[in-house]
C-alpha cells in the first residue's frame, strides 16, 4: 500500500469531486459567504479573503465541467421566458387600467421619468400588461458584439470597451436589436443582479473578469419586479440606484467595476401583502393603484376577451398586429418629440406650486412632474406643455409620495390639482 505525501493529500482535499451534486455545491456557496463575512469581520488579510474566493469559483468552475451544465443555466430559463412574450395577452386589448397604461408609455417615451410602481389586487392584469410591453416597443441601435448591448448614439451611456474601440477606430458598427422585457425573480441573490469578478482569473492573470448580471441584461430593456413589496430590501435599494445613475459599480475584495445600466424599473405589488417602505417609494418616478372591474359590461368584456384569446392566441394577436404598430410607431414619433418641447417657466412654476401645494420632500416630485407631462405631451403628438398634462401626470407622481401616519390610508383627491393650478 503506498501511503499519499503531504502535499497530495492536501491537494486532493482542495480539488472538487466529480460526483458532487448541486445541493452540495449551494451548501458549499452558502458555507462560503458565512466564512467570507466572518472573515472581514475578523479583518482578516485580502490575500487570504481571495484565496477563499478563489476556491469558490474553483467548485463553480469544476461543476460546470464535471457535470455539463453551466452555471449560466438561469440566463438559459430568462431566454425561454422572454420567447413566450409574445404569446402573452396583447397590451392594447387590456379592458380599462388607463392610468396603469399611460404611466407605462410615459416612461417609455422618457425613461428619465423615472420608472412606476403599480399596486392592485391580485388577477387586475398587472403583470399580464407589463410582460406584453415587449411586443410593440421599438427596436433600438446597440453596438454589435458588445456584451452590454450599448447605445452607439450616446457616449456618455457606453462601457469603457465600446470607448476605447470609439477612439481608436472613430466609429462603431451597430445593430438593431429589440427591448425586451427582463424579469427579476424574488429569490435573485445580489450577485446575481449585480453581476460578479472572477477572483480566480484576476489572480491568474491579473486582468479583470466581469460575469454580467441581470442588470447587465436590463441595460437599454425594461427590468421588470413583480411582488417588489416582497423583495429584500438592499435589492431594491440596489436597483433604484442603478436605474438613477444609469450605471451599476461592482466592488468585490478591493476590486472594482462598472457597466451602463439605463432601463425602466416596473415593479408591481399587492398591497395585502406588505408596503414598500416610503424611501423606496419616494425613488419611483410615477406611481398608479389598479382597481378592479365592477361593472357589468366590462368584466363581461375581460372575459370575452381572455376566451378569446386562449382559444387561439396567434389567430388573437394577429388580429391586433395592426393596433400594436400603431402604438410602437406612436411611441416613436413622441420619441422625437421630446428635444423639441421648451420648458418654460410657465411649465416649471405649475411644476413647483403643485410640490409645494402637496408638500413634497425634495425635488424628486419636481423633476417627475417635468419629465412626466413633457412626455404626456409628446404622447399626444404636441410640442407645448400644457395645464392638461400636469392635471393628467399629478397623481401618477404625487399620490405615493404624500406623507402618511402609520396606518393611515389616504386617497389623492384630482380635483385638488385643479384647484391650486387655477389660483395661478
Amino acid at each position: 500500500m503506498r501511503f499519499k505525501s503531504k502535499n497530495e493529500s492536501m491537494e486532493s482535499k482542495n480539488q472538487f469531486n466529480p460526483m458532487l451534486d448541486a445541493s452540495d455545491s449551494n451548501m458549499f456557496v452558502k458555507l462560503y459567504s458565512r466564512q467570507e463575512k466572518a472573515d472581514y469581520q475578523s479583518g482578516h488579510n485580502i490575500h487570504e479573503n481571495l484565496s477563499l474566493t478563489a476556491k469558490i469559483y474553483r467548485v463553480r468552475n469544476s461543476y460546470t465541467h464535471n457535470t455539463g451544465i453551466p452555471e449560466e443555466i438561469h440566463d438559459t430559463r430568462e431566454n425561454d421566458q422572454m420567447s413566450k412574450n409574445r404569446y402573452i395577452f396583447p397590451f392594447t386589448r387590456v379592458v380599462g387600467q388607463d392610468d396603469m397604461k399611460k404611466a407605462l408609455l410615459i416612461n417609455a417615451v422618457d425613461p428619465s421619468v423615472g420608472g412606476v410602481l403599480i399596486a392592485g389586487s391580485k388577477g387586475t392584469a398587472k403583470s399580464t400588461t407589463v410582460r406584453s410591453m415587449s411586443q410593440f416597443l421599438p427596436s433600438r441601435p446597440a453596438v454589435k458584439g458588445c456584451r452590454f448591448r450599448c447605445d452607439p448614439r450616446d457616449e456618455r451611456k457606453m462601457c469603457s470597451d465600446c470607448r476605447e474601440r470609439l477612439a481608436a477606430d472613430g466609429r462603431l458598427e451597430t445593430v438593431e436589436v429589440p427591448t425586451e422585457v427582463i424579469e427579476l425573480p424574488l429569490n435573485a441573490t445580489e450577485d446575481r443582479v449585480s453581476g460578479t469578478l472572477d477572483i480566480e482569473h484576476i489572480l491568474e492573470t491579473g486582468k479583470r473578469k466581469f460575469e454580467p448580471g441581470l442588470l447587465a441584461a436590463a441595460n437599454g430593456n425594461i427590468l421588470y419586479v413583480d411582488e417588489i413589496n416582497l423583495l429584500d430590501d438592499h435589492i431594491v435599494d440596489l436597483l433604484l440606484d442603478s436605474a438613477a445613475m444609469g450605471t451599476n459599480y461592482v466592488e468585490r475584495e478591493g476590486i472594482s467595476f462598472s457597466h451602463p445600466a439605463n432601463f425602466i424599473l416596473v415593479g408591481t405589488m399587492n398591497p395585502e401583502e406588505g408596503e414598500l417602505r416610503p424611501q423606496l417609494l419616494d425613488r419611483f418616478g410615477l406611481s398608479v393603484e389598479v382597481k378592479e372591474e365592477y361593472i357589468l359590461e366590462r368584466r363581461m368584456e375581460v372575459i370575452k376577451r381572455r376566451m378569446q384569446f386562449d382559444a387561439d392566441p396567434v389567430g388573437y394577436l394577429d388580429g391586433c398586429k395592426t393596433e400594436l404598430d400603431e402604438l410602437r410607431e406612436r411611441i416613436s414619433k413622441a420619441r422625437d418629440l421630446i428635444p423639441g418641447i421648451p420648458i418654460d417657466d410657465k411649465s416649471i412654476s405649475m411644476a413647483a406650486r403643485l410640490s409645494a401645494h402637496f408638500k413634497m420632500e425634495g425635488h424628486r416630485a419636481d423633476l417627475a412632474l417635468m419629465r412626466a407631462a413633457r412626455a404626456n405631451a409628446a404622447l399626444d403628438g404636441r410640442t407645448e406643455i400644457t395645464r392638461q398634462d400636469f392635471v393628467e401626470v399629478a397623481p401618477m407622481v404625487l399620490s405615493h409620495r404624500i406623507k402618511r401616519k402609520a396606518f393611515e390610508k389616504t386617497n389623492f383627491n384630482d380635483a385638488e390639482v385643479r384647484d391650486c393650478l387655477d389660483k395661478m
